[in-house]
This record gives C-alpha cells, structure tokens and sequence, in this order.
C-alpha cells in the first residue's frame, strides 16, 4: 500500500515497520511538507494516490466530509485516536498491526475514513 504519514504520525519505528510490512511510505519532511496544514497533506496524498494515516480525526473527517460531499474521491484516510487509554491506543507496533488486519479483511479503504484502533 501507498501511504503518506501526517506530521503527527511520522515515527521512525511506524515508518521502519510499514515499509518491513512492504508498504510504500513517505513522510511530511521527506517531501518538503513538514509543518504544512492539514488540507495541505490531504490534497498531497490524493494528488499522490496514497492512503493518508494520521492521528488528527476531527480536521480530516471534516476534510473527508468535504472531499466526498464535493463529489470527490480519495486513496482512504486512516486514523488512529488517542483518547489516553491504554487497552484502545495504539503504539507503532499495534498500528501496524491493525493495518495488516485491515488489509486481510478485504474491507474497502478507498473513499473511506477507517478508525485504525477497531482493528487492533
């Protein structure tokens, strides 16, 4: 899979276990991106054909709102929630995890904003 880490997301142990998972993985600061807004990131990933993973869920819903309420598409947002509890969190080894789950099921990602933390 192809995919594009946000500014939050963008851990060098999260980005060594995608890519020994075999996904394609670039981040912010390696395309000159870093610190960019969130709407910034999306366009990127979509311009890119990348699945957007981040931990920001209220911007991008709204951006994802926005981008199929428009009549849009895009590759697939994965978010992953902090809510400070640690049986729903999720660490770069469990994200990947819950990645590698999501991919076996055969769920669509396409077009879609998928809560990393249900697949742990």
């Amino acid at each position: 899979m192809k995919i594009y880490l946000d500014d939050d997301s963008a851990a060098a142990l999260l980005v060594r276990l995608l890519k020994a998972d075999g996904h394609d993985v670039v981040y912010p600061d390696q395309v000159g991106y870093g610190g960019k807004p969130d709407p910034a990131h999306f366009l990127f990933a979509i311009q890119n054909r990348r699945v957007l993973l981040t931990g920001n869920n209220d911007d991008f819903e709204l951006l994802h709102d926005l981008v199929l309420g428009a009549g849009g598409r895009h590759p697939g947002l994965l978010v992953v929630r902090k809510d400070n509890d640690r049986k729903r969190d999720l660490d770069a080894r469990r994200i990947a995890r819950a990645l590698r789950k999501l991919i076996q099921s055969g769920a669509p990602i396409a077009d879609e904003l998928i809560i990393l933390n249900h697949w742990r």
